[in-house]
């Protein structure tokens, strides 16, 4: 599991290694490492849109010059991917056989699927 953040130029869906931040009083754009949280008035970018990032005529871009690499797993990944294969592993019940008395329709309005019920129209 990596980190979920994803690069946040509009269509993209590539997961994000670096981060933008504009430095306004002097005119320059500085694309680093991903940081270690996201922060208001940075933003998340993919490898190619790190290495293709071009600035408006007189400023400067800032570019880290080694590899942009995906952060490493996080605990909270560790976690969410714990209780997904605990989810997973639950045992379901069995279905009894069509045509025994224990499989005849239920004669209740409402029906229950997970979390969700079914609530059938008022007459």
């Amino acid at each position: 599991m990596r980190s979920s953040r994803r690069c946040t130029r509009n269509g993209c869906p590539r997961q994000a290694v670096a981060t933008l931040t504009y430095v306004y009083n002097e005119s320059t754009a500085v694309v680093g490492p991903l940081a270690a949280f996201a922060e208001p008035h940075t933003y998340d970018l993919c490898e190619p849109h790190a290495r293709s990032l071009t600035a408006p005529r007189g400023w400067e871009v800032v570019r880290h010059e080694g590899e942009f690499e995906p952060p490493p797993p996080t605990t909270d990944d560790l976690v969410a991917l714990a209780e997904a294969v605990r989810e997973a592993a639950r045992p379901v019940a069995p279905r009894p056989p069509e045509g025994s008395p224990d499989s005849a329709p239920s004669t209740s309005s409402t029906g229950r699927r997970g979390h969700l019920r079914v609530i059938p129209p008022s007459h």
